[in-house]
């Protein structure tokens, strides 16, 4: 079944009972026993809830899993991953990737013991050289946040097999629809659902797909025994996001390349990253492997002080954090996303003070285009 299909019949098969088409949300903390040693096949939500479960099925589906895990949102994600790791063992991490996760395991994971090396993850040579005996885990954005590059998610997994090491890869841009890492040969794929998955900005929500079943069994433990969970409302509010997840990425892309190319015969823009032009680097890969592009834009501009003017001047395009929505929105790394990544790291990986990341929604893509070239023509 087409991607686009499973994700419009999310939950439709659920209630059996009524025939409901869409899931319904079970907002309940705990359920009755039929009898003694007996369950209904819940207990208490923290364990598992209908709703949920439709959604973990759901998004399992999609990636073509042997089951799907919610969280309470991406961070919650990634940290319940983190435990499957022991005090000195080592991860290889995309260098560029979100400063939320470079704050996870730099100020409380490296706390407990677990040590990180952060390599350029586009460089299968790079990655081979970090390897470590107490090497044990890869993490990897398929697509980095926010300078683009792209993985070859399948060389690093074929990597990670010789070496029994645990491919995890964060497909937060470009979602089952554009890409399934387990296809590829990862482990696990994680993703902050809040994103294009949800899809309407109204929600925070963590996904993770597992291949192995027994390793799929290690991190429900975890997710149990943590309990970061997410409740059976934002579940239903992801499902209904998902269903329209094909519909809407298709018009994020297609804005998002006619975007780019305006960017790049713009005179005030250096530099424009999207994988979807022919002459990115990562452009062929993602291409052989995958669905399409995303809809993330990174760009330069020639001199910080047109940074604010188009951060604080456009009117269609929103100065926001988050991404993946259906409305366009702008950020500026340096001080936003990715502030917590020391300023000399930053500098180094180009994330700088003339860098802007650009998340395309579903306008009309020529009053997105005219915002832009408002902000970046009108004078203080």
């Amino acid at each position: 079944m087409n991607i686009a299909t499973a994700a419009a019949q999310i939950g439709l098969e659920w209630d059996t009972r009524t025939g409901a088409v869409t899931v319904p949300i079970y907002q309940t903390a705990t359920f009755r026993h039929p009898g003694l040693g007996q369950s209904t096949g819940y207990d208490y939500s923290r364990s598992g809830n209908p709703t949920r479960q439709a959604l973990e099925e759901g998004i399992a589906r999609l990636d073509g899993a042997s089951r799907g895990f919610a969280y309470s949102s991406g961070m919650a994600a990634i940290a319940s991953l983190l435990l499957l790791f022991k005090q000195g063992d080592h991860l290889i991490v995309t260098e560029d990737l979100y400063g939320g996760t470079y704050r996870l395991f730099e100020q409380i994971f490296q706390r407990y013991g677990l040590e990180f090396t952060y390599v350029d993850t586009s460089d299968i040579v790079q990655v081979t050289s970090a390897i470590r005996p107490e090497t044990k885990g890869l993490f990897v954005e398929s697509l980095t946040n926010p300078l683009l590059k792209v993985a070859d998610v399948a060389a690093l997994a074929k990597l990670c097999r010789q070496q029994d090491i645990l491919c995890i890869v964060d497909n937060t841009f470009l979602t089952p629809y554009l890409l399934r890492p387990l296809d590829l040969g990862a482990d696990i794929a994680v993703y902050s659902g809040t994103k294009y998955l949800a899809g309407h900005n109204d929600t925070v929500c963590g996904l993770v797909t597992v291949k192995d079943p027994a390793l799929a069994e290690r991190v429900y433990f975890h997710q149990n025994a943590a309990g970061a969970v997410l409740g059976p409302q934002d579940s239903w509010l992801t499902i209904r996001g998902m269903k329209t997840l094909s519909v809407r990425m298709d018009r994020q892309q297609e804005n998002a390349l006619a975007i780019a190319r305006w960017l790049l015969a713009n005179e005030l823009v250096t530099k424009v990253y999207y994988p979807g032009l022919p002459d990115h680097p990562g452009h062929e890969l993602l291409k052989t492997h995958g669905k399409g592009f995303g809809a993330m834009i990174a760009f330069e501009v020639t001199r910080p002080e047109l940074v604010e003017r188009l951060l604080l001047r456009t009117n269609v395009i929103s100065f926001a954090e988050s991404l993946g929505g259906v409305e366009t929105l702008i950020t500026f790394p340096a001080v936003q996303t990715h502030a917590d990544i020391e300023p000399a790291k930053r500098a180094a990986l180009g994330i700088n003070d003339r860098l802007l990341r650009l998340s395309v929604g579903i306008e009309d893509v020529n009053d997105l285009i005219a915002d832009l070239e408002s902000a970046f023509t009108t004078e203080a």
